[in-house]
């Protein structure tokens, strides 16, 4: 997928999309949305691909192999499913195992936002993340887990009031069960 994206055509595209639902561009609800969604759109699900994981985990502090472990919880995430063109929105925890290299604890939150402000799946974003981690930071082990709400599984065609929770592990977190269980969700 291209990284570029055309704001004005996002415009265009949104007050197409309105009109054939029948709607009124000059009624009062719609007068400026195809502008509001355009821009949210850009920023909210799209800012994501300007977005350089090297640049966010660039100039880590170095020396800290001692530290066993980093674990940042509760980062918020939004992220727009490409198979309903739907948000899905929810938290993740972040963790990481230092090699020599650590990193602030807000540059997670930004690592998070730059893989799912995107057209993205849960599931892909929890991936990329933690492979940036162990690229970016050569990191002994990264692991993020990902709880989110999805808005197609609350239409009423389905109706779910479900959670979808992903985990992604590489490095000694796939090896070591203990590290892996002190981060997840408890039900």
């Amino acid at each position: 997928m291209s990284h570029a994206h055309d704001e004005a055509g996002l415009r265009t595209a949104v007050g197409a999309l309105l009109q054939a639902a029948g709607c009124d561009l000059a009624a009062k609800d719609f007068v400026g949305t195809p502008e509001r969604v355009a821009k949210l759109w850009c920023d909210a699900f799209l800012g994501g691909y300007a977005m350089d994981p090297a640049a966010i985990l660039g100039n880590p502090v170095l020396g800290e192999a001692e530290t066993e472990m980093v674990v940042v919880r509760d980062l918020p995430l939004v992220g727009m499913c490409p198979h309903h063109l739907l948000p899905y929105i929810g938290r993740a925890t972040v963790a990481y195992l230092p090699g020599d290299a650590l990193v602030g604890f807000g540059r997670l939150g930004e690592l998070v936002r730059c893989f799912t402000a995107r057209l993205t799946l849960q599931e892909r974003a929890c991936n990329d993340i933690v492979d940036a981690i162990m690229t970016h930071l050569r990191a002994r082990g990264a692991a993020c887990i990902m709880v989110g709400e999805h808005a197609c599984l609350r239409i009423p065609e389905t109706r779910h009031d479900a959670q979808v929770v992903t985990a992604s592990f590489r490095g000694e977190f796939r090896e070591r069960a203990e590290l892996r269980d002190r981060l997840m969700p408890r039900a």
